[in-house]
């Protein structure tokens, strides 16, 4: 056995899991999207407003007629599902292992509006990167679903922040027979992560990021801002002029804007796939990205599952009950970062010094493209980044 396998500790209960959604469901989506009440829109004026009429109605019209949700409900179905009760809810995610059974276990979290199926494409290369040309560890992956997002419950309080989430985590890994362990992932999931290394690092070999989610201590005592650094700020203010609306209301009123996206197949759809052609690296056309039965399955997960809201109350319970990073906080866990040429839009993506601020970084890898969702967007260049990053910080021998 390596050294960063464990035999299974504790008692809470691992149940297979396999996902279903219901031909009622479906019928009910398929009614509701031909019911659709359309707004207009200003002729020429693109995505600027929103998402764009043409592109929508196009989108919906295959949700309704030729999206096969069976297909792709069963080749979600190949992959190994488990739910685990943690807290009295429970946390769904995929347990994808190494062939040979020896994977060095590796956490990876998705963020908003995405779901565990962003993640899908690096199980082969991850768990058998040999097979793929890949250089580094076989894996033992582990995909959970953030609380409130699709086949995860989320607990019925106020509170459920990064910091909450990470201490879940690490009582998953525990669950599942992992005692070591890597982490990481991106937007939400880079911050749950972050905190997984700053408030219990033991267990946490590694940390790789595809996003820097939280902003480091800028106070009184911390060292002045490099002109790379108030660059990189005034971007972020520019872009969140102009592009964070979403978050506002996200969160402050999450409930409001949820009875209409719980409600409206349309309205789902635009809040969703408008964030992935802004984050994305697609240069305005999702098609060039994604395909629309990847986006529809995405969306199908949320619909069926009911959980729009659960999951932009991150937003609201990480607003107001943050997590309060401190001068001396720092993650002293090897950290790398994958920095994807497009994360929200071109040239937005931090300089090094920023992430040193935080993060003992030990790699640091500009990519050529990609964006804000690199597993889906970019899948072979983030799996080869985390086995050279775990191949660079495990050598063979366990760190002291």
């Amino acid at each position: 056995m390596h050294w960063w396998r464990l035999h299974r500790i504790g008692v809470v209960s691992v149940e297979p899991f396999r996902i279903h959604v219901d031909e009622a469901v479906l019928a009910d989506l398929r009614a509701r999207i031909r019911a659709t009440r359309w707004p207009d829109q200003v002729p020429g004026i693109g995505w600027t407003q929103g998402t764009e009429l043409g592109y929508l109605r196009g989108l919906l019209d295959h949700w309704a007629a030729g999206f096969d949700w069976p297909a792709r409900e069963a080749e979600l179905n190949r992959y190994r599902h488990v739910r685990v009760t943690l807290d009295g809810v429970r946390i769904h995610a995929v347990h994808a292992r190494a062939p040979g059974g020896d994977g060095v276990p590796l956490l990876l979290t998705h963020g908003w509006p995405s779901a565990f199926v962003e993640l899908l494409p690096l199980v082969p290369l991850l768990t058998d990167p040999t097979a793929h040309g890949i250089d580094g560890p076989a894996f033992d992956l582990v995909l959970p679903s953030l609380p409130g997002y699709g086949f995860s419950e989320r607990p019925a309080r106020t509170g459920v922040n990064y910091r909450y989430t990470a201490g879940l985590w690490h009582r998953l890994m525990r669950a599942l027979g992992h005692e070591r362990y890597g982490v990481g992932g991106g937007d939400f999931g880079a911050g749950v992560a972050t905190l997984m290394a700053l408030d219990e690092p033991g267990p946490v070999l590694g940390v790789h990021l595809s996003t820097m989610e939280l902003a480091p201590y800028t106070g009184p005592g911390a060292p002045p801002l490099t002109s790379a650094e108030q660059a990189y700020l005034a971007q972020n203010n520019d872009w969140a002029a102009r592009e964070r609306g979403y978050s506002l209301i996200q969160s402050t009123k999450p409930q409001t804007v949820g009875y209409g996206l719980t409600d409206s197949p349309a309205g789902l759809a635009a809040w969703i796939v408008e964030k992935w052609r802004s984050w994305s690296d697609c240069g305005g056309d999702l098609d060039r990205r994604f395909s629309r039965d990847f986006l529809l399955t995405l969306l199908t997960i949320y619909w069926a599952t009911g959980t729009i809201t659960s999951s932009m109350r991150d937003y609201h319970d990480n607003r107001w009950h943050p997590v309060g990073l401190r001068p001396a906080d720092r993650v002293r866990v090897p950290t790398g970062f994958a920095v994807f040429a497009h994360e929200f839009e071109p040239e937005g993506e931090p300089p090094r010094e920023w992430a040193q601020r935080l993060y003992d970084v030990v790699r640091w890898t500009p990519m050529p493209r990609g964006g804000h969702f690199a597993a889906a967007e970019e899948s072979q260049l983030l799996a080869r980044d985390i086995a050279a990053f775990f191949a660079g910080i495990l050598g063979g021998t366990p760190p002291a």
